[in-house]
This record gives structure tokens, sequence and C-alpha cells, in this order.
């Protein structure tokens, strides 16, 4: 930590694009469908990787996935999948891709079903965030009964690479958990 920077969460590194997404977005509560989407997308990329990786690639993927518009990526055929196959600037894996398609569609036939992904996903915390008071990293777990709860459905419903872990990183992403560790500068703001 540089001298005169606020003290943050024991996962952000020194990198200014970290920072910023801890600063401003991590455990922000969101409720837009847009963004509910890009979330679940990158989250679903991120499975197996580094968040600092999908982070760097982020701006690619928005230009990729036609700024994670859901309808315009639902309707992605093997044209457009074999395009993004063959982009560098994005996690080029086909079974990520293929899913971000799946994913689209499902998301879709949910907001149809319950009138909004995010009234659907808000509703495994009760419709507000679950705050918690963890002291450090350690004591925050990698999936919860909520997380396993949501992503159960989510697999029900048609969805990919949304495991308890992925769901569970969606939900700290979005504000639905808030897990900023007590000595975190945005503890306080957010709890």
């Amino acid at each position: 930590m540089n001298l005169g920077e606020p003290k943050r969460c024991g996962w952000v590194n020194q990198e200014q694009i970290y920072k910023a997404y801890h600063d401003e977005e991590w455990g922000v509560p969101l409720y837009n469908e847009q963004k509910l989407f890009e979330f679940l997308v990158l989250e679903s990329f991120q499975a197996g990787l580094s968040w600092i990786t999908i982070l760097k690639k982020r701006e690619n993927f928005r230009q990729a996935f036609d700024n994670f518009h859901i309808e315009t990526v639902a309707q992605y055929g093997e044209a457009k999948v074999q395009a993004l196959l063959q982009d560098a600037g994005i996690i080029r894996n086909k079974l990520k891709v293929a899913a971000a398609v799946t994913n689209a569609q499902a998301y879709m036939r949910i907001q149809e079903q319950q009138g909004s992904f995010s009234k659907y996903s808000w509703a495994f915390v009760g419709g507000k965030p679950k705050i918690n008071h963890w002291k450090s990293n350690k004591e925050v777990p990698a999936t919860t009964k909520e997380s396993d709860d949501f992503s159960k459905d989510l697999k029900q419903r048609g969805f990919k690479f949304v495991g308890s872990t992925v769901v569970y990183a969606h939900m700290q992403a979005t504000g639905m958990v808030m897990d900023h560790t007590q000595d975190c500068f945005r503890y306080k703001d957010l709890s």
C-alpha cells in the first residue's frame, strides 16, 4: 500500500484498473439488466482464471460482445461465434463463448417469466444486499447457501458456467452480498 492511499481489501493489487474496480464497482448494488448480464458473462469467462485477466480484457469483451446487448448476443450464429474465437482481445474458449449465447437466451427467458433478471436474482438474498462483517479475506467464503441455490436454479434454467463459486463472485461484484472487509475504506460506505 502506498502512503496516502486508502486501505483496501487484501485481494486488490497495485494495478490501477484493479483499484478502480474495487473502489467504484465491487460490492455496489447493481440492478441494471444489461450490466448484470455483462457481469454474468465476465464471471463465466473468469472461471479458472484470475479476475485481473478479465478486467484487462473487459473493453475488448464489450466490443466483441456488442456491449453485452442481451438480445443481440442471444441471436449470435455460428459465424459470429467463429469470429469471437479468432478475437485475441478476449478469452478464446469455445465452450465459454457458446455459453455466453446460451446464457443470453436463458437470461431473456427469465426476463419474460419473472419481469426482470434483476428481480429474479435479488430474490436469492431477500431483495436487499446481504451485509457481511469479515475481519480478513481469509474469512470470506467462496460459496454460500444462497450461491448454491442461485447456481442450481440457473443451471436448471439452462445456464452454463454458473457453478456456485462463479455465482458467488457475481453476487459479490453486483452488491448482492457486501464482502468488503471491515478494515477496507469501502466497508463503511456500503454497510
